[in-house]
């Protein structure tokens, strides 16, 4: 059974889409299975893995209309072990199109339990925004890592997080945990991000990771190659960093589940 990992947080420009394709791919590189789900209108996890947003015949934004299943979005891609349910710019409609559906926050979740027993991990790509996209994705989630910039103003957006997962925990998700918080764009060379860091660690303990994500060129230039830094440019510390957190994630798995094989064989693993 997958873990189902939904990658949130309503403020822009924290590197949720990066931290999304990126800890992909390098969990990708530990021999699990995973499948990314785009669930931002914006698709920039689509395009970030090589996948043109109009391009595809089916996106999620049909599997969540009913016009098609899941198993028929999902695309392989150019990085083994990795395979994405793409987005596209329809998606938006999507909002619009639920609202007088039945049971619709838990849409997403009804869709990817077919697909949950063939990937080790399932992660949901946020819209920076707290509208019925992202419900869906929190109701079917098992967590929610929390990318934040070192600033400031970052506490207002894990707030309104925290208070949308205390209401999704009071109805259609009890289990609702956090991931994890995980510091995006972190340059030791700034006083202000370490204050930031200290108060952040102070106020939330143990939910902040221990890796941390540093400011890198390589990771800003990937997505316009159409794929992740770890296959762009694995020795870059935006590479390193992230298959860093692909251990931490696993790591904490293991102390969670038991040991964790990703390399377990599922026979009817979905393969593109």
């Amino acid at each position: 059974m997958a873990r189902c990992i939904a990658i949130a947080n309503q403020k822009g420009g924290v590197g949720k889409t990066t931290t999304a394709i990126n800890l992909a791919a390098s969990l990708a590189a530990a021999d699990c299975r995973v499948l990314l789900v785009d669930c931002d209108p914006q698709s920039n996890a689509t395009s970030g893995m090589g996948i043109q947003p109009e391009s595809p015949d089916a996106s999620l934004y049909q599997v969540l209309i009913g016009e098609v299943s899941l198993s028929a979005a999902i695309r392989g891609t150019g990085f083994s072990g990795l395979d994405v349910v793409p987005a596209s710019h329809n998606l938006a409609g999507a909002n619009v199109e639920l609202i007088d559906a039945d049971s619709r926050e838990t849409v997403l979740k009804q869709h990817l339990r077919g697909a949950s027993a063939n990937y080790d991990f399932l992660l949901l790509d946020c819209p920076p925004a707290l509208d019925l996209l992202t419900i869906n994705a929190l109701t079917a989630a098992d967590s929610v890592l929390i990318p934040m910039h070192c600033e400031y103003f970052a506490l207002e957006g894990i707030t309104s997080l925290m208070r949308t997962m205390v209401s999704v925990r009071s109805g259609q998700n009890p289990a609702l945990a956090v991931e994890g918080i995980l510091l995006t764009m972190y340059d030791s060379r700034l006083s202000l991000t370490g204050q930031v860091a200290a108060e952040l660690r102070e106020h939330f303990g143990q939910l902040v990771l221990n890796t941390v994500i540093p400011r890198n060129v390589r990771l800003a230039e990937a997505p316009s190659h159409g794929m992740p830094a770890i296959q762009y440019e694995g020795r870059s510390k935006g590479a390193q960093s992230y298959l860093e957190l692909a251990r931490e994630i696993l790591s904490r798995a293991r102390k969670r589940l038991g040991n964790t094989d990703c390399s377990e064989e599922r026979p009817n693993a979905i393969r593109n």
